[in-house]
């Protein structure tokens, strides 16, 4: 009996002139979206409370660390020069960039009340446009080879997805699904940007550039060529064959310039200039002109 008169208690109050005191927040808009460098209102609304001068704070959550944005009703930190607090609880970015992508928590205590404190988060949601992808096109692919175009940015939030082009005309996810690439052997990725060739034919030749998109805008890389070229196997066989014959040339006449003596040692076809032995009882004489020898004899007795 005393349990149901607990459970009546609440439900008979606003019947009588009374109210229940508690503070209480609401907002317009709990998942905002912004492009970088928009204005953003984070909405933070008291919808009912009886304290007149109830304590504010908002915190950011992100990356499992919580730091404050306004306390002892003060902006705190970068947001001091590029935010503001609106209507006394909402929080209003004015110049958004890529790091402002969190949850923010908008606090009131109300010492006057019942339910004393509440809370509300919102989760805030900053775009960015893809910057100029990177795109790598092979110049050059023999008929029949593999070919891997690759297209990659990493600036843009959410991630970018990726389409192709070849003369300006967009290219499916597979070749055999559109009867007009059909002869074709390509598949796309357009989560990683990567277009493989299977095996390349004459008609995939043509300029290829890449689409990076997202929720914030696009942006295109420059368009690059890729020809396809017929392997010429005869030409490449005659190619050889010459070689081999300079080569067979070549050793044949060394060989006969061996025989003939073109490379014989001086030593061995040359004269010797070795000076000749000195007879016995033969002494030489150097006179005053360089060079010029006497000799005389003398005779052992």
């Amino acid at each position: 009996m005393a349990l149901g008169r607990r459970t009546l208690l609440p439900l008979l109050l606003p019947v009588f002139g009374y109210s229940i005191l508690a503070v209480e927040l609401t907002s317009s808009n709990t998942k905002p979206v912004v492009q970088e460098f928009q204005r953003v209102e984070l909405s933070c609304i008291i919808k009912s409370t009886t304290t007149p001068n109830p304590r504010i704070e908002w915190k950011k959550i992100k990356g499992g660390e919580t730091s404050y944005v306004f306390f002892d009703n003060k902006l705190q930190g970068d947001f001091l020069t590029r935010a503001e607090i609106l209507s006394r609880t909402s929080l209003v970015i004015k110049n958004t960039t890529r790091m402002d992508t969190a949850t923010y928590r908008c606090e009131v205590a109300a010492p006057d009340d019942a339910n004393t404190v509440d809370e509300i988060s919102i989760k805030l949601t900053v775009q960015v446009k893809p910057v100029t992808p990177r795109c790598r096109v092979p110049k050059a692919v023999p008929v029949g080879k593999t070919a891997t175009l690759q297209c990659h940015e990493n600036e843009g939030y959410p991630e970018s997805t990726y389409s192709w082009y070849r003369n300006s005309e967009p290219l499916p996810t597979d070749s055999k699904s559109n009867p007009k690439f059909r002869n074709s052997s390509f598949t796309l990725n357009p989560g990683t940007g990567t277009l493989v060739f299977a095996a390349v034919r004459k008609d995939d030749t043509g300029r290829y550039y890449c689409i990076a998109t997202n929720d914030a805008g696009s942006a295109k890389c420059e368009e690059q060529e890729m020809e396809i070229y017929d392997l010429n196997i005869g030409g490449i066989v005659g190619g050889v064959l010459v070689v081999v014959v300079v080569l067979v040339l070549i050793t044949l006449g060394i060989s006969c310039a061996y025989r003939r003596g073109y490379f014989m040692n001086s030593k061995q076809t040359g004269k010797s200039h070795k000076t000749p032995a000195k007879p016995d009882g033969v002494h030489y004489i150097q006179t005053d002109d360089e060079g010029d020898f006497r000799h005389k004899s003398s005779f052992v007795i």
